[in-house]
């Protein structure tokens, strides 16, 4: 029997250990795992390469990580921002790494790994200081840039509902990185909301098939309650 459910956060997250590197759903604090960057916190691995949306807000989540001096390098698109403290004072004191990466970039990548492909060209970047050193190429006379998938050893990503097979389903905007990350990584862990029983689940909405999801945990009732 495919049972991929785990009792806690902390079993889900046991496996990672110090230089993993781990991408992060959520847009912001939306579709956050926020229980599950708690555990990994709370494990006390470091030297994590980080790859998500954002350098973190306030004090949770990924700030809360790289707050804790958990981060070695981060990629991703905003690492500024009116709350982004830890990072800012990290960035400058020399103790984090950062690779910049436009959005539509981050996501294209991430999905490129996903889908198996070697390399992407991309127009975004051209002419900047994000293409230094990368190949460019002119397709029917515009430039592009070459860029390389970025894959993970782990995907921490939030869902609204999940069963013990793995299949996903998302909340409205919460859905945003969470399935194409779930592609990219060696090992997808995913906190939901509520885990339902099998077949429960219409497979005409399911967005991310359990064949992408290795381990599936509810999130604390009372957590649940107010998410």
């Amino acid at each position: 029997m495919i049972d991929k459910t785990v009792p806690t956060v902390e079993a889900a997250v046991a496996e990672i250990s110090d230089g993993a590197s781990v991408m992060i759903g959520g847009f912001g604090t939306a579709g956050m795992p926020d229980e599950l960057i708690d555990a990994l916190i709370a494990r006390g691995v470091g030297d994590l390469t980080i790859i998500n949306n954002n350098a973190g807000n306030g004090e949770h989540g990924v700030a809360a990580l790289i707050r804790e001096g958990r981060v070695r390098k981060i990629i991703c698109s905003f690492p500024r921002q009116s709350d982004s403290h830890h990072f800012d004072a990290a960035f400058r004191a020399g103790k984090i790494e950062l690779e910049l990466v436009p959005q539509g970039n981050l996501a294209a990548r991430i999905h490129a790994a996903g889908a198996g492909l070697g390399a992407i060209f991309t127009p975004t970047g051209f002419g900047t200081q994000l293409a230094e050193g990368k190949e460019t190429r002119l397709i029917d006379g515009r430039h592009y840039v070459l860029e390389y998938p970025i894959q993970a050893d782990f995907a921490l990503i939030k869902a609204e509902q999940g069963d013990r097979w793995g299949n996903l389903v998302y909340r409205k905007t919460a859905r945003n990185f969470g399935p194409i990350m779930a592609m990219a990584a060696r090992t997808t862990i995913a906190q939901v909301r509520h885990i339902v029983p099998l077949g429960a689940l219409d497979p005409e909405v399911i967005v991310t098939p359990g064949i992408f999801v290795q381990r599936v945990v509810e999130s604390a009732p009372a957590l649940a309650a107010v998410a």
